[in-house]
Protein backbone atom coordinates (compact mmCIF):
# COMPACT_ATOMS: atom_id res chain seq x y z
CA UNK A 1 0.00 0.00 0.00
CA UNK A 2 2.86 2.51 0.22
CA UNK A 3 2.63 3.63 -3.67
CA UNK A 4 -0.07 5.55 -2.27
CA UNK A 5 2.22 7.70 -0.22
CA UNK A 6 4.54 7.94 -3.07
CA UNK A 7 6.29 11.45 -4.23
CA UNK A 8 5.29 12.62 -7.53
CA UNK A 9 8.05 12.98 -9.78
CA UNK A 10 8.31 15.28 -12.49
CA UNK A 11 7.44 13.07 -15.01
CA UNK A 12 4.24 12.09 -13.30
CA UNK A 13 3.33 16.17 -12.97
CA UNK A 14 1.45 18.10 -15.85
CA UNK A 15 3.62 20.14 -17.42
CA UNK A 16 2.70 23.55 -17.76
CA UNK A 17 3.20 25.27 -21.13
CA UNK A 18 7.01 27.21 -20.88
CA UNK A 19 5.05 30.30 -21.86
CA UNK A 20 3.54 30.36 -18.66
CA UNK A 21 6.04 30.50 -16.25
CA UNK A 22 6.93 34.62 -17.30
CA UNK A 23 3.70 35.40 -15.32
CA UNK A 24 3.18 35.46 -11.35
CA UNK A 25 1.19 32.13 -10.26
CA UNK A 26 -2.14 33.38 -9.89
CA UNK A 27 -1.81 34.74 -13.33
CA UNK A 28 -0.45 31.89 -15.09
CA UNK A 29 -3.56 29.97 -13.09
CA UNK A 30 -5.80 32.34 -14.93
CA UNK A 31 -4.36 31.40 -18.63
CA UNK A 32 -4.03 28.35 -18.72
CA UNK A 33 -7.65 27.80 -17.52
CA UNK A 34 -8.41 30.07 -19.93
CA UNK A 35 -6.52 28.36 -22.75
CA UNK A 36 -8.28 25.17 -21.32
CA UNK A 37 -11.62 26.39 -21.49
CA UNK A 38 -11.96 28.28 -24.57
CA UNK A 39 -11.57 24.93 -26.86
CA UNK A 40 -14.32 23.52 -25.13
CA UNK A 41 -16.52 26.15 -25.34
CA UNK A 42 -15.89 25.83 -29.18
CA UNK A 43 -16.56 22.62 -29.28
CA UNK A 44 -19.71 23.20 -27.52
CA UNK A 45 -21.06 25.88 -30.12
CA UNK A 46 -20.19 23.34 -32.84
CA UNK A 47 -22.91 20.77 -31.41
CA UNK A 48 -25.71 23.67 -30.33
CA UNK A 49 -25.74 25.15 -33.45
CA UNK A 50 -27.07 21.83 -35.28
CA UNK A 51 -29.70 21.41 -32.64
CA UNK A 52 -30.80 25.33 -33.51
CA UNK A 53 -30.67 24.89 -37.01
CA UNK A 54 -33.02 21.39 -36.75
CA UNK A 55 -35.29 23.30 -34.60
CA UNK A 56 -35.34 25.79 -37.57
CA UNK A 57 -36.46 22.74 -40.00
CA UNK A 58 -38.85 21.74 -37.27
CA UNK A 59 -40.67 25.19 -37.29
CA UNK A 60 -40.13 25.29 -41.23
CA UNK A 61 -42.54 21.87 -41.32
CA UNK A 62 -45.49 22.88 -39.00
CA UNK A 63 -45.62 25.89 -41.05
CA UNK A 64 -46.12 23.87 -44.17
CA UNK A 65 -48.89 25.12 -46.49
CA UNK A 66 -51.66 21.98 -47.01
CA UNK A 67 -52.67 21.73 -51.21
CA UNK A 68 -54.74 19.07 -52.27
CA UNK A 69 -55.45 18.45 -55.46
CA UNK A 70 -58.88 16.70 -56.80
CA UNK A 71 -59.10 15.51 -59.85
CA UNK A 72 -59.49 12.68 -62.61
CA UNK A 73 -56.85 11.44 -65.18
CA UNK A 74 -58.81 11.73 -68.34
CA UNK A 75 -60.52 15.06 -67.68
CA UNK A 76 -58.47 17.39 -69.96
CA UNK A 77 -58.90 20.64 -67.83
CA UNK A 78 -57.17 18.38 -65.30
CA UNK A 79 -54.25 17.43 -66.61
CA UNK A 80 -53.71 21.05 -68.24
CA UNK A 81 -53.46 22.40 -64.78
CA UNK A 82 -50.85 19.61 -63.87
CA UNK A 83 -48.49 19.70 -66.74
CA UNK A 84 -48.73 23.51 -67.31
CA UNK A 85 -49.59 24.88 -63.66
CA UNK A 86 -49.58 22.71 -61.17
CA UNK A 87 -45.65 21.95 -61.90
CA UNK A 88 -44.19 25.34 -61.40
CA UNK A 89 -44.46 24.84 -57.72
CA UNK A 90 -41.59 22.61 -58.16
CA UNK A 91 -39.36 24.60 -61.19
CA UNK A 92 -39.32 27.58 -58.60
CA UNK A 93 -38.79 25.67 -55.51
CA UNK A 94 -42.37 26.43 -53.96
CA UNK A 95 -42.63 22.70 -53.15
CA UNK A 96 -40.33 23.22 -49.87
CA UNK A 97 -42.89 25.13 -48.36
CA UNK A 98 -45.80 22.57 -49.26
CA UNK A 99 -47.94 19.41 -48.13
CA UNK A 100 -48.54 18.52 -51.92
CA UNK A 101 -51.22 15.71 -52.24
CA UNK A 102 -52.74 14.53 -55.37
CA UNK A 103 -56.19 12.40 -55.07
CA UNK A 104 -57.13 11.03 -58.30
CA UNK A 105 -61.09 10.15 -57.90
CA UNK A 106 -62.94 13.26 -59.09
CA UNK A 107 -66.19 13.23 -60.66
CA UNK A 108 -66.49 9.52 -60.22
CA UNK A 109 -68.85 8.00 -58.29
CA UNK A 110 -69.66 3.94 -56.60
CA UNK A 111 -72.23 2.03 -58.00
CA UNK A 112 -74.22 -0.20 -55.87
CA UNK A 113 -72.82 -3.64 -56.71
CA UNK A 114 -69.46 -1.74 -55.77
CA UNK A 115 -68.33 -1.37 -59.30
CA UNK A 116 -66.14 2.08 -60.27
CA UNK A 117 -68.20 4.73 -62.39
CA UNK A 118 -66.05 6.87 -64.14
CA UNK A 119 -66.57 10.55 -65.62
CA UNK A 120 -64.77 9.29 -69.01
CA UNK A 121 -65.81 5.51 -68.63
CA UNK A 122 -63.70 2.82 -67.51
CA UNK A 123 -60.00 3.74 -69.20
CA UNK A 124 -60.36 6.72 -67.14
CA UNK A 125 -61.10 4.38 -63.62
CA UNK A 126 -57.97 2.37 -64.71
CA UNK A 127 -55.61 5.04 -64.93
CA UNK A 128 -57.20 6.91 -61.55
CA UNK A 129 -56.31 3.87 -60.00
CA UNK A 130 -52.46 3.27 -61.29
CA UNK A 131 -51.83 6.84 -60.63
CA UNK A 132 -53.35 6.73 -56.99
CA UNK A 133 -51.23 3.64 -56.35
CA UNK A 134 -48.06 5.70 -57.84
CA UNK A 135 -48.58 8.57 -54.91
CA UNK A 136 -49.05 5.81 -52.35
CA UNK A 137 -46.27 3.58 -53.00
CA UNK A 138 -44.05 5.98 -54.33
CA UNK A 139 -44.82 8.62 -51.48
CA UNK A 140 -41.80 11.02 -52.34
CA UNK A 141 -43.95 13.83 -53.74
CA UNK A 142 -41.20 14.25 -56.70
CA UNK A 143 -41.17 10.98 -57.35
CA UNK A 144 -45.08 10.44 -57.90
CA UNK A 145 -45.47 13.69 -59.33
CA UNK A 146 -43.07 13.14 -62.24
CA UNK A 147 -44.99 9.68 -63.07
CA UNK A 148 -48.55 11.56 -62.70
CA UNK A 149 -47.06 14.46 -65.08
CA UNK A 150 -45.79 12.04 -67.47
CA UNK A 151 -48.83 10.58 -68.20
CA UNK A 152 -51.44 13.31 -67.83
CA UNK A 153 -49.06 14.93 -70.41
CA UNK A 154 -49.02 12.18 -72.87
CA UNK A 155 -52.89 12.42 -72.64
CA UNK A 156 -52.32 15.71 -73.69
CA UNK A 157 -50.63 15.36 -76.29
CA UNK A 158 -53.24 12.55 -77.57
CA UNK A 159 -50.67 9.63 -76.88
CA UNK A 160 -52.51 8.53 -73.84
CA UNK A 161 -51.76 4.49 -75.52
CA UNK A 162 -47.98 5.65 -74.53
CA UNK A 163 -48.93 5.59 -70.77
CA UNK A 164 -47.22 2.65 -69.25
CA UNK A 165 -43.95 4.31 -71.14
CA UNK A 166 -43.91 6.60 -68.10
CA UNK A 167 -42.61 3.91 -65.98
CA UNK A 168 -39.28 3.67 -68.19
CA UNK A 169 -39.44 7.80 -68.73
CA UNK A 170 -39.48 8.84 -65.30
CA UNK A 171 -37.32 5.95 -64.10
CA UNK A 172 -39.32 4.10 -61.68
CA UNK A 173 -40.38 0.64 -61.41
CA UNK A 174 -43.93 -1.13 -61.80
CA UNK A 175 -44.84 -1.21 -58.10
CA UNK A 176 -47.89 0.57 -59.56
CA UNK A 177 -48.94 -2.17 -61.65
CA UNK A 178 -48.25 -4.63 -58.60
CA UNK A 179 -50.38 -2.48 -56.92
CA UNK A 180 -53.40 -2.62 -59.38
CA UNK A 181 -53.17 -6.43 -59.63
CA UNK A 182 -53.75 -7.47 -55.94
CA UNK A 183 -56.13 -5.05 -55.28
CA UNK A 184 -54.44 -2.37 -53.02
CA UNK A 185 -55.01 0.16 -55.90
CA UNK A 186 -59.00 -0.50 -55.41
CA UNK A 187 -58.91 -0.36 -51.58
CA UNK A 188 -57.00 3.64 -51.90
CA UNK A 189 -59.40 4.69 -54.48
CA UNK A 190 -62.09 3.71 -52.07
CA UNK A 191 -60.28 5.88 -49.88
CA UNK A 192 -59.70 8.54 -52.16
CA UNK A 193 -63.56 7.97 -52.74
CA UNK A 194 -64.67 9.19 -49.33
CA UNK A 195 -62.55 12.12 -49.28
CA UNK A 196 -63.98 13.42 -51.89
CA UNK A 197 -67.51 12.78 -51.45
CA UNK A 198 -66.88 14.15 -47.71
CA UNK A 199 -65.58 17.76 -49.54
CA UNK A 200 -67.25 20.78 -47.87
CA UNK A 201 -68.15 22.78 -49.31
CA UNK A 202 -68.97 19.77 -52.07
CA UNK A 203 -66.81 19.97 -55.25
CA UNK A 204 -68.74 20.69 -58.43
CA UNK A 205 -65.89 20.49 -60.90
CA UNK A 206 -62.37 18.77 -61.24
CA UNK A 207 -59.83 20.05 -60.90
CA UNK A 208 -60.29 21.24 -57.36
CA UNK A 209 -58.15 23.43 -55.37
CA UNK A 210 -57.88 23.01 -51.43
CA UNK A 211 -55.03 25.04 -49.67
CA UNK A 212 -55.37 24.45 -46.29
CA UNK A 213 -59.19 23.84 -45.54
CA UNK A 214 -59.88 26.28 -47.98
CA UNK A 215 -61.54 25.84 -51.26
CA UNK A 216 -60.11 27.94 -54.02
CA UNK A 217 -63.22 27.00 -56.48
CA UNK A 218 -63.10 29.17 -59.94
CA UNK A 219 -59.98 31.10 -58.89
CA UNK A 220 -57.95 28.14 -58.53
CA UNK A 221 -55.22 29.04 -61.57
CA UNK A 222 -54.28 31.68 -58.67
CA UNK A 223 -53.32 28.52 -56.07
CA UNK A 224 -49.83 30.32 -55.85
CA UNK A 225 -51.22 33.42 -54.45
CA UNK A 226 -53.32 31.42 -51.80
CA UNK A 227 -50.08 29.57 -51.01
CA UNK A 228 -48.08 32.17 -50.53
CA UNK A 229 -50.91 34.36 -48.46
CA UNK A 230 -51.21 30.94 -46.46
CA UNK A 231 -47.40 30.61 -45.43
CA UNK A 232 -46.72 32.01 -41.97
CA UNK A 233 -42.86 30.59 -41.86
CA UNK A 234 -40.02 33.46 -41.20
CA UNK A 235 -38.99 33.89 -44.98
CA UNK A 236 -41.42 33.77 -47.62
CA UNK A 237 -40.03 32.00 -51.11
CA UNK A 238 -38.36 33.90 -53.74
CA UNK A 239 -41.11 33.05 -56.11
CA UNK A 240 -43.79 34.64 -53.50
CA UNK A 241 -41.94 37.91 -52.83
CA UNK A 242 -42.07 38.31 -56.77
CA UNK A 243 -45.82 37.96 -56.35
CA UNK A 244 -47.35 41.57 -56.80
CA UNK A 245 -49.01 41.55 -53.46
CA UNK A 246 -52.94 40.81 -53.39
CA UNK A 247 -55.17 40.45 -49.97
CA UNK A 248 -57.70 37.79 -50.03
CA UNK A 249 -60.29 40.32 -50.34
CA UNK A 250 -59.05 41.13 -54.07
CA UNK A 251 -58.78 37.27 -54.41
CA UNK A 252 -62.95 36.63 -53.58
CA UNK A 253 -63.44 39.61 -55.63
CA UNK A 254 -62.19 38.20 -58.42
CA UNK A 255 -63.48 34.96 -57.57
CA UNK A 256 -67.13 36.18 -57.25
CA UNK A 257 -66.99 37.85 -60.71
CA UNK A 258 -65.22 34.44 -62.32
CA UNK A 259 -68.67 32.87 -61.01
CA UNK A 260 -70.50 34.57 -64.38
CA UNK A 261 -69.04 32.12 -66.82
CA UNK A 262 -67.79 29.12 -66.84
CA UNK A 263 -64.31 27.67 -66.21
CA UNK A 264 -62.54 25.20 -68.38
CA UNK A 265 -63.00 22.58 -65.83
CA UNK A 266 -64.74 19.27 -66.23
CA UNK A 267 -68.08 19.27 -63.70
CA UNK A 268 -69.79 16.83 -61.81
CA UNK A 269 -72.74 15.22 -63.56
CA UNK A 270 -71.40 16.07 -67.15
CA UNK A 271 -71.01 12.38 -68.27
CA UNK A 272 -68.70 12.00 -71.45
CA UNK A 273 -67.79 8.37 -73.03
CA UNK A 274 -64.33 9.52 -73.68
CA UNK A 275 -63.23 6.07 -73.39
CA UNK A 276 -59.53 6.24 -74.96
CA UNK A 277 -57.71 3.04 -76.68
CA UNK A 278 -55.01 1.54 -74.58
CA UNK A 279 -51.91 -0.55 -74.87
CA UNK A 280 -53.10 -3.81 -75.28
CA UNK A 281 -50.60 -5.13 -72.64
CA UNK A 282 -51.98 -2.67 -69.65
CA UNK A 283 -55.32 -3.59 -70.63
CA UNK A 284 -54.87 -7.31 -69.97
CA UNK A 285 -53.71 -6.17 -66.36
CA UNK A 286 -56.89 -5.21 -65.82
CA UNK A 287 -58.56 -8.89 -66.11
Amino acid sequence: MLFFLKRKTPKMMMKIPSFLHSFPPRRSFFYFCFFLILPLLLLLLLFVAPSSSSQDNKNNNNNKVTVSIYYESLCPYCGDFIVNHLVKIFQTGLINILNLRLVPWGNASIAPDGTFLCQHGNDECFLNTIEACAVTVYPNVVEHFRFVHCIENLILEGRQNQWINCFQLTGLGKLPMDCYKNGNGRNIEQKFAKETTQLNPPHRFVPWVVVNNQPLQEDYLNFVSYICEAYKGKSKPDSCRSLSTRTYDMMNNEKSNNNSFQKPVCYVGHVKNLTLPLLNNAQNTKQ
